[in-house]
């Protein structure tokens, strides 16, 4: 009996933690675009404010964390997070990088999610814009289904 607790406990954990594997969240937009390129997945840039925009940190908790939108994040995008923090320390490299792309997209609030593909042509890329979402609807499934719109899955 008590082997049978242990392996049926042994068991739920490894499930447990399986649920809990984070998302890979990229800050390099170069990076993210190589993965791109290979597996065809379009970009999500992620516009944020992370230690003191309210709005970004709902969306977090009330989408982003959810199982529902890690599931369908790790099957349909390359997750690129563009922080513009005021306390949390980035480097000057990251910064210049995340204000260049937010001049690019015309981000003028935050959170502000980008869906882009991009394309390379004799060694240029260029990103074609799909669409733009902001933090409404702060519900899983019906975030996940505008998502889904802009970037064409059934």
């Amino acid at each position: 009996m008590k082997k049978t607790l242990f392996v049926l406990f042994f068991a739920l954990s490894i499930n447990g933690f399986a649920q809990q594997k984070e998302l890979l969240w990229h800050t390099s937009v170069n990076k993210a675009i190589g993965l791109s390129l290979e597996t065809g997945k379009p970009v999500f840039f992620f516009f944020t404010g992370s230690d003191w925009c309210g709005w970004c940190i709902k969306l977090k908790n009330a989408v982003f964390n959810k199982s529902e939108f890690k599931s369908w994040a790790s099957k349909s995008v390359i997750l690129v997070e563009l922080d513009f923090p005021k306390r949390t320390p980035i480097s000057d490299e990251l910064k210049k990088q995340n204000r260049e792309l937010a001049a690019l997209f015309g981000v003028r609030g935050y959170p502000t999610v980008w869906f882009i593909t991009p394309k390379s042509e004799n060694g240029n890329v260029s990103l074609n814009k799909l669409g733009s979402l902001g933090a409404s609807p702060l519900d899983v499934n019906a975030w996940v289904a505008a998502a889904n719109k802009i970037i064409k899955i059934k």
